[in-house]
């Protein structure tokens, strides 16, 4: 993506300071890779807004106070640092350190650091450089200049440069954290499961993948616990795969075309409207360039995919990529009851993408893609339920989208931006001998202009949205939202260690009203640590498409209220990071609360019904993450504490399926001309369940995992990955199949833990 506020940047980097001490220009070569049975929980007499503004103000203090390192009785002196490019110009965001002490050079190159007197070691590092090392003295109370040149490493190096903010910064430089789930991972949950995105979502920390139909496999995708129609799916941005959850979003989306994902968490309305209420995964494609490559892969289960890229960048400006995808599931009957763990399913994907970029700052991606699906669960062949019957349900999908961004860098550096997108589904959703049919279509078109201004960096745009819904078989149900919007942005670099970004969004709803959704980031680099504080507020239009109702069905639904309204939420964020050498180490804290809550309440007959809730839901916790990389070993832990709660019949109690504790280790060897090898680790706690006949809690669980891909130099590549060796599963521990069905139809309960069980795939890899 073109930026205009880093070429702005760069064309100002064009004076130096001279120094009194000598040009050093050694360096390490480093590689960078680039690229209702619930609990009472009782009143209390603090809220929980009021105990997360007290854990943020604790952390905040924490992390401004451990860099000083140093006491006032410790002799110190003075180093200033000016960093330069082999050319002379200066390096602005280098990061320069000695020992505990570090700061980052501004667009003069220069940086200043204040350390214990004596021996001591320089290191600078930025990325597009080699890492330089340098040794110095410092007398106390003294002063000592040194000038640094970096080396240019040209050819190893990709910066991650993140699109869903706008702005096209560099991650480091964003004050609103995105979380990057990069393609050397993306490619390792390929080789598990080169279907679906769901297993790389899943163990993202801070989200999770919730199965919404069990007779299906439906699922979504809640982020820090909040439910997951609050959460938008994006490809580059675009709306291409609808708002509607019966279409199973991360099910039918194959990784083989991925990039990179990025990931918004809380509230994102201030950027992409209503539909990001509780954030934004966007999923952005691959750039072509000329390669071919095709997967076959099988499971125990009955699985099995064939999916093909075929990519070229040719010397003109034009460039494509093709995919395409076969996948399919036999029924599994895991357990060995009247019904079946893991519905049947046959998919087809193609989705052809054409790339023009004239370099020199204008650029138009465009893409069309087609899906195919029919899936069967329920009762297998011979199964009866305890009425005696069989019962099967249904779903098939026909999807077609289409969409094309567009960006233009004009004379005087700033930017104009384009963004307009299509689709159209159709199902055929069986319920036993009942039958509902529907269509959905979803147009969107964005326009936006950004530049630099000084320190300021500002965007100013226009959408239009529009998703139209009508069930064929059921009254009473059918809508069309149109939400045109305004969006303004602006950050402000008020120095190389503090960055401040506002942005508010305009929306009139045709139906539930006008709406100001905004939102405020803020970065703080203190020393070598990394501070990012957000909070945002934002609003959900409701539709009858709630997990709880396509379970069901439309016809179970009563018709909606006409006063329902839109829910409404904010949520803040606090966090602090740091990376010291191979070690990456980041501490989140995030709290938000939903304003009439859409819930489903149940009516005479087997019927339910859509209210707002007149209690808000809280969710609150906290993220802790650390890395370590240093070749040829990769490990990485993660832990997520997440507390939501609810009001049903007067009560506050859990939110139901959210567990309060998940835990993950990943670790792996890769050798570049071997292969790798990698070990998993992930831990579930309890959850609490609703209208569950067998238990009012689930139990935890531990999934363990390991993948074996072993590459050769004709470009094959075979791989073996065995997924859940502890065969941790729900109906090991309670039957998936109720003992009766429910007045409003549901023959299975809610699912909390894998239903497949331990789990074998292989298979291979040929690029050509």
């Amino acid at each position: 993506m073109g930026n205009a506020a880093s070429l702005d940047r760069l064309s100002q980097e064009s004076s130096t300071r001279e120094s009194r001490s000598s040009v050093v220009s050694v360096g390490k070569s480093i590689r960078y890779v680039m690229t209702k049975n619930r609990p009472y929980i009782g009143a209390r007499t603090r809220s929980e807004s009021t105990i997360v503004s007290k854990l943020f103000l604790t952390v905040l203090i924490l992390a401004l106070s451990m860099p000083s390192g140093i006491t006032a009785q410790t002799p110190t002196g003075r180093l200033a640092v000016t960093v330069v490019t082999e050319a002379g110009v200066p390096v602005e965001g280098a990061r320069v350190s000695a020992g505990e002490r570090g700061n980052l050079t501004g667009a003069s190159g220069q940086a200043e650091l204040t350390i214990p007197s004596g021996a001591a070691t320089l290191h600078i590092e930025r990325i597009g450089y080699a890492e330089t090392d340098v040794a110095v003295s410092v007398p106390a109370g003294g002063e000592v200049e040194v000038r640094v040149v970096l080396e240019t490493e040209a050819f190893e190096i990709e910066e991650v440069v993140v699109t869903s903010t706008r702005s096209g910064r560099r991650i480091e430089d964003e004050p609103l954290r995105v979380e990057v789930i990069g393609r050397e991972e993306v490619e390792e949950k390929l080789l598990m499961t080169p279907g679906d995105i769901a297993m790389r979502l899943n163990e993202t920390a801070g989200l999770r993948v919730q199965t919404t139909s069990p007779s299906l496999g439906g699922a979504s995708v809640r982020i820090q616990g909040l439910r997951g129609r609050y959460t938008l799916l994006l490809a580059d941005g675009l709306p291409l795969y609808g708002g509607q959850s019966g279409a199973l979003g991360p099910l039918q989306i194959p990784p083989m075309d991925l990039g990179q994902v990025e990931v918004i968490k809380g509230v994102a309305s201030a950027l992409y409207g209503s539909t990001a209420l509780g954030g934004v995964v966007n999923l952005i494609s691959r750039s072509p360039q000329s390669e071919r490559e095709i997967l076959f892969n099988a499971t125990t289960r009955g699985g099995g995919d064939a999916v093909l890229w075929l990519a070229d960048d040719p010397e003109g400006p034009w460039g494509w990529s093709l995919l395409g995808g076969l996948h399919g599931q036999i029924t599994a009957n895991v357990d060995d009851d009247p019904w079946a763990d893991l519905p049947s399913f046959r998919r087809v994907v193609v989705r052809p993408r054409v790339v023009w970029d004239d370099g020199e700052g204008r650029t138009v991606r465009a893409t069309i893609g087609t899906m195919l699906e029919d899936r069967r669960g329920g009762t297998v062949d011979g199964g009866l339920t305890s009425e005696g019957t069989s019962f099967s349900e249904e779903l098939n999908t026909r999807r077609v989208d289409a969409g094309v961004i567009g960006r233009f860098l004009t004379g005087s550096g700033a930017l104009f931006s384009v963004r307009s997108s299509g689709s159209y589904q159709r199902h055929e959703h069986g319920f036993g001998n009942v039958t509902e049919r529907d269509r959905h279509l979803t147009a969107f078109a964005e326009m936006s202009f950004s530049a630099t201004d000084g320190a300021h960096t500002w965007v100013l745009g226009g959408a239009l949205q529009t998703d139209a819904y009508r069930a064929t078989d059921v009254a009473g149900f059918d809508y069309t939202h149109t939400v045109p919007s305004l969006f303004v942005q602006d950050e402000v670099s008020l120095t190389q260690s503090f960055v401040v970004s506002g942005s508010a969004r305009l929306d009139r709803h045709n139906v539930y009203g006008t709406f100001v959704s905004p939102r405020l980031s803020a970065l703080l680099r203190p020393g070598l640590w990394t501070v990012r504080v957000s909070a945002g507020g934002g609003y959900f239009a409701p539709t009858p498409l709630l997990d709880e109702g396509q379970a069901v069905g439309l016809g179970r639904l009563g018709a909606l209220p006409a006063d329902l309204k839109a829910e409404r939420g904010r949520s803040a964020s606090l966090d602090v990071g740091r990376q010291a050498g191979p070690m990456e180490l980041n501490v989140t804290l995030f709290g938000s609360r939903v304003n009439d809550p859409v819930i489903v309440s149940p009516l005479a007959g087997g019927r339910l019904s859509l209210e707002n809730g007149s209690d808000p839901v809280r969710t609150w916790g906290t993220e802790l993450l650390a890395r370590y990389h240093a070749a040829p070993f990769h490990v990485t832990s993660t832990y997520v504490f997440t507390r939501s709660t609810e009001v049903v019949g007067g009560i506050r109690s859990e939110v139901p399926l959210t567990p309060r504790h998940t835990a993950g280790v990943v670790g792996a060897w890769e050798d570049e001309a071997w292969g790798r090898i990698g070990l998993e680790f992930y831990l579930t706690g309890r959850q609490e369940l609703e209208g569950d006949p067998f238990r009012s809690r689930s139990r935890r669980y531990l999934i363990a995992g390991v993948m074996i891909e072993r590459r050769f130099t004709s470009g094959v590549r075979l791989f073996l990955n065995a997924e859940n060796l502890l065969d941790a599963r729900q109906t090991r521990w309670s039957p998936l199949l109720r003992p009766d069905r429910t007045p409003d139809g549901r023959w299975v309960t809610d699912v909390w833990a894998p239903l497949d069980g331990r789990t074998f795939n292989a298979g291979v890899r040929v690029r050509f």
